[in-house]
């Protein structure tokens, strides 16, 4: 899922989709009977069907029970049913666009844009422009869009969003807007089936949320209680200030003992254990444990400021155990110090893109950018993210060791210098 604020023209998150989740149908389809490889008729419990797919949200759950969860959705209401489970909140002021593709017609990209306020053509325009190059790149030629709020937000942006779509060749199937509870179709106009009062209809108790919600993709009410599971603890802020202090005498101590050894890096010593560090807390989650201890949380607070810990950190974000790094990473968010949280919340939104989580992943961008505006990791995954990009492109291009070994090779040259000067020195 993909957000935009009103003066930003990329969205502020995006929801690829991987594994295929929904099959749209046009409103109102004819009935036919699934043929082989078609998802199966909506279901209100995961399917544990082999040819099912399981949401990238929840992957680690779908591993471990072998349920599958696929839904097939053909009419307005049930295309409102799942956006919030897309998402991962109910949106609000907001334009939502579906890309669909594959051979049946099934939602591989959500994403989300807030309504320009007020409306304004030009920024209607960057979101159509931005809209239809990322459901390009993606070849989804079909698109469903929907408007949250009301008609004056609403119809200004769709007025552009829509043709600029036809445009680039990509057919929009519907286009919606939803208000207190109740939605119109811009493109249907018989008052039988959408009156002029609009169709009510309860997203929570369609048969596809139930589906999703059972599969573990859980709604919260709007973005701001997602805002909220990352707040800094305000119970933790003086001992873990304390903490803080015990850290760089930590620091401190292997910095004397480095500076004894002739020759050595006193940085490097600090960098070798927070990497011994991060392999045990990365350890530690994916057995199931918890650091409860504020002295290793701070200390890996301060270790992670050290690209070489950061990269390490970064390296072992395996996605088979993607469930157990974003419980570290948002652990370490909430409770570290500001100046602290750019690294670990880079990392989580990393985990987060990992597991096809665009919201989560978005508000913690948010996190690292307030604490460092410049913060390179957060600014590189917060261009991934703005341009849709899907979580399989959220790779491991190395491995730990690789990692060591390129700071290694980019200490050598400076080493030699050194021993050259001393040699030069000695003669």
């Amino acid at each position: 899922m993909t957000e935009l604020h009103p003066r930003d023209p990329h969205p502020r998150e995006a929801h690829p989709r991987d594994p295929q989740l929904c099959d749209p149908q046009p409103r109102d389809p004819e009935p036919r009977d699934p043929g082989p490889g078609d998802p199966q008729p909506l279901d209100p419990r995961p399917s544990d069907s082999a040819s099912g797919d399981s949401h990238p949200r929840d992957s680690r759950r779908a591993e471990q029970t072998g349920l599958r969860c696929r839904v097939k959705v053909g009419s307005a209401d049930g295309i409102l049913a799942v956006v919030p489970h897309l998402l991962g909140f109910h949106p609000a002021e907001s334009l939502v666009l579906l890309g669909i593709g594959g051979p049946h017609a099934r939602i591989r990209l959500a994403f989300r844009y807030d309504l320009p306020d007020p409306p304004e053509e030009g920024l209607a325009a960057d979101i159509a422009e931005h809209a239809a190059t990322v459901l390009g790149r993606e070849h989804l030629t079909m698109a469903i869009a929907i408007g949250y709020g009301t008609g004056q937000a609403v119809t200004p942006v769709v007025d552009v969003v829509v043709p600029a779509l036809g445009q680039a060749g990509i057919a929009v199937q519907d286009v919606l807007r939803v208000q207190d509870g109740r939605y119109w179709s811009y493109v249907c106009s018989d008052p039988a089936c959408c009156p002029p009062e609009g169709v009510p209809f309860d997203p929570a108790g369609h048969p596809a949320a139930t589906a999703l919600a059972a599969a573990g993709l859980g709604v919260r009410a709007d973005r701001a209680a997602l805002v909220r599971t990352l707040a800094p603890s305000v119970e933790a802020a003086q001992p873990m200030s304390r903490a803080v202090e015990r850290a760089r005498s930590r620091a401190g101590r292997l910095v004397d003992d480095a500076l004894a050894v002739p020759g050595s890096d006193p940085l490097q010593s600090i960098a070798d254990a927070g990497r011994r560090s991060i392999r045990l807390a990365v350890t530690a989650y994916r057995r199931g444990d918890e650091l409860t201890d504020y002295d290793e949380v701070a200390w890996l607070g301060l270790v992670l400021f050290d690209l070489r810990v950061r990269d390490d950190a970064w390296a072992r974000m395996d996605p088979q155990f993607n469930e157990a790094h974003l419980r570290l990473w948002t652990q370490l968010v909430r409770l570290l110090p500001e100046e602290f949280v750019p690294a670990p919340a880079a990392l989580l939104a990393f985990t987060a893109w990992q597991a096809g989580d665009g919201a989560l992943a978005s508000v913690a961008i948010e996190r690292a950018l307030r604490a460092d505006p410049g913060y390179s990791m957060a600014l590189l995954i917060a261009d991934a993210l703005h341009a849709g990009l899907p979580p399989s492109a959220a790779r491991l291009p190395m491995t730990p060791k690789q990692v060591a070994a390129s700071y290694a090779k980019r200490r050598r040259p400076t080493s030699a210098r050194a021993a050259n000067q001393r040699r030069r020195k000695v003669s």
